[in-house]
């Protein structure tokens, strides 16, 4: 584990998401980060609104693939955005 902390490219990446530098690497990073998060509260909602009618697995299946589809191009944008506003 010490190994994967102390190289360089790794070190590089973490400095990088910590800073709140948008680069490729970072904006790709939080673009998986906020599709799993909208995954899980897709499904949380899912179980919430239709698990009577549709049961618990399916409802929470839908759910979390419905979630990322609003969330997908909104990160995207907000990347984008942040990237043109950071810009020197």
């Amino acid at each position: 584990m010490e190994e994967i902390i102390n190289d360089p490219l790794i070190n590089k990446l973490i400095t990088s998401l910590v800073v709140g530098e948008v680069n490729l690497f970072t904006g790709f990073i939080w673009l998986i980060i906020a599709t799993f998060i909208s995954m899980a509260g897709g499904a949380i909602g899912g179980l919430l609104i239709a698990r009577k009618h549709l049961g618990y697995e399916l409802s929470a299946i839908l759910g979390g693939f419905f979630g990322p589809a609003g969330v997908i191009p909104t990160i995207l944008l907000g990347l984008a955005i942040l990237n043109i506003f950071t810009q020197k």
